[in-house]
């Protein structure tokens, strides 16, 4: 009995073995090598995001992201309280997510290498670091809302780290690797490994000194003013590049998830609005480029106008004067500037505003960017014409109204605006953005006319000369227009108080735009955005090292007959 007894068992014992070894063999140790065997991301590094000088505005930095193997831990409430202190968390809360029987949970993300050392530390098995990486902004609020910022899991999530996201992140790589019972890797096992691929560096045009006082000015000026928002924009003519781009409300970059939804935007680009007297840049400079006027044309203007059922005037009351196109500028005339536009008549206007951009992206390619608009010619009603002619039924953003002023300042030709400045190759090297699409809007001869105009705005007459930099030839125009609620479409109390101007005006390096929303203290563009306006060409013209050009400003007669 007791023979056949171990006969019978060696028999099932030898059955099993040929089971387990013969038949089922392969099967069995590709299961016991899957649970050995761990497969992590290896992160691209994200590329930096960098000032026109190479000062970085945002950079990634080493972390790790905190995991856990549920089914390694035998007491979740003493790792719970080991961890708690060392993330200033809830030690029950992290018990909680270390019970259960998940292979892999998260436990706490983007914690610095100095964290994770004491964590590791502690040698709690199941306890796991992950190499990642942790999205740094070094100046804070500085251009926040151009750089933008990331998400939780490092991906774009506004401005340029949206837009360019797929440029900044890269392609993520992964480690495989067989480990031990604790968790760790064995250290004679096979690893495969796939390399990530990091993301390029971005070199924006911005300058982040410009940038700084921009902010501040704009900022204190919003707050003395109790206006609800600012912006600021600083551009070269040339090139197109914009140097800064301002808006106040604004946000820490790193502490995103605490800002207001209406923070993290680009006002600039974003928000459009009536541009009112600036407009008259673009009206009259149609009329001078058709040959319906020059700069000391004059006009009979009367103290009102009858345009359909409407009758039109001016800011300040006047009789009928005989006014200068360069006086209808100065003074900001409404009829003047009417009349004027009638000489070349609606459809002509509307192809000029067409060139200058109205109505068409910037080309900027930022993420939320309004257009703007200028409603088509079949929808123009009797008074349509004249209240486009100065400035009213027609909408910009505040990088459109600027470059609208940088075409006049380029002899004519719209450069389009541009943020990137270059992306680094490969190897390392600086690879410059394709050249900027060029448009010719009018002649170099009518934009110098245009120019002499714009500097009778700041001379003694004008509606600006709080807008005058000793030393400096400034051109410029105020603008003072009525606001549309976005909410119910229609005007309100409020105005758009904005300053656009050029320096120096005889050759013009730098375009500066101004525009306050809804001012509680004060209304009008002059008193509100042409000291910021001052300030900020001052310090940009001394920040770019551009000297004046020793010329004196002509007298440019305003009235008929009479001299400035």
């Amino acid at each position: 009995m007791l023979f056949v007894i171990t006969c019978v068992a060696l028999a099932v014992f030898a059955v099993r073995l040929v089971d387990l070894q013969g038949i089922r063999g392969d099967e069995l140790a590709g299961a016991a090598l899957d649970q050995r065997l761990r497969t992590v991301a290896l992160p691209a590094s994200r590329g930096s995001i960098m000032d026109i000088n190479g000062d970085v505005l945002a950079v990634t930095v080493e972390a790790r992201d905190l995991t856990a193997d549920q089914t390694l831990i035998t007491d979740p409430k003493a790792a719970g309280a080991a961890l708690a202190p060392i993330l200033r968390a809830d030690a029950d809360v992290i018990a909680t997510r270390l019970t259960g029987t998940r292979r892999m949970v998260y436990v706490a993300k983007g914690l610095t290498p100095e964290t994770w050392r004491r964590i590791d530390a502690l040698g709690l098995p199941g306890i796991f670091g992950a190499q990642t990486s942790r999205r740094v902004y070094p100046a804070d609020d500085l251009a926040a809302n151009v750089v933008g910022f990331v998400g939780s899991e490092g991906t774009g999530l506004a401005g340029m780290e949206y837009a360019l996201e797929k440029q900044l992140a890269g392609t993520a790589g992964t480690q495989t690797y067989e480990r031990q019972p604790g968790g760790g890797a064995i250290p004679t096992a096979e690893r495969s490994i796939t390399d990530a691929t990091a993301g390029v560096d971005v070199r924006l045009t911005i300058d982040r000194d410009i940038q700084y006082v921009a902010q501040q000015e704009i900022r204190r000026k919003v707050r003395e003013s109790g206006a609800d928002s600012g912006t600021v924009v600083v551009m070269d003519p040339a090139t197109g590049h914009i140097l800064a781009l301002a808006t106040e409300p604004t946000f820490d970059a790193n502490k995103a998830s605490l800002a207001a939804s209406g923070q993290m935007g680009n006002r600039a680009l974003s928000d459009v609005y009536e541009p009112g007297s600036t407009s008259k840049v673009m009206t009259l400079a149609a009329v001078v480029d058709q040959g319906a006027a020059t700069m000391n044309s004059v006009f009979t203007v009367p103290g009102s106008l009858l345009r359909g059922d409407k009758v039109f005037h001016d800011h300040n009351a006047h009789g009928t004067d005989e006014m200068t196109l360069t006086g209808i500028m100065a003074k900001s005339s409404n009829i003047g500037s009417i009349l004027a536009s009638e000489r070349i008549g609606g459809k002509k206007l509307l192809g000029y505003l067409k060139k200058f951009g109205i109505g068409e992206k910037t080309g900027l390619n930022f993420p939320g960017e309004s257009t703007g608009r200028v409603p088509p010619f079949e929808d123009w009603s009797i008074t349509t014409f004249p209240t486009v002619a100065f400035g009213q039924g027609l909408s910009v953003n505040s990088v459109q109204a600027a470059s609208i002023f940088a075409t006049i300042a380029n002899d004519g030709v719209r450069v389009e605006p541009s943020l990137v400045a270059s992306v680094t190759s490969a190897d390392g090297s600086d690879v410059p953005r394709p050249a900027p699409r060029t448009t010719r809007v009018v002649s170099a001869e009518s934009a110098r006319q245009v120019r002499l105009m714009l500097e009778a705005v700041v001379g003694d007459g004008g509606t600006a000369p709080m807008a005058k930099i000793r030393g400096y030839r400034v051109g410029g125009k105020t603008g003072t227009a009525m606001y549309v609620d976005p909410k119910t479409g229609r005007y309100g109390d409020g105005v758009v108080a904005s300053f656009i101007g050029m320096a120096p005006a005889d050759a013009p390096k730098l375009v500066v735009a101004v525009s306050i929303t809804n001012p509680a203290n004060g209304r009008y563009g002059g008193e509100l955005a042409g000291p910021v306006f001052k300030r900020v060409m001052t310090y940009a013209l001394q920040a770019q090292h551009i000297p004046p050009t020793g010329t004196k400003a002509p007298h440019m007669p305003l009235m008929a007959g009479k001299a400035q």
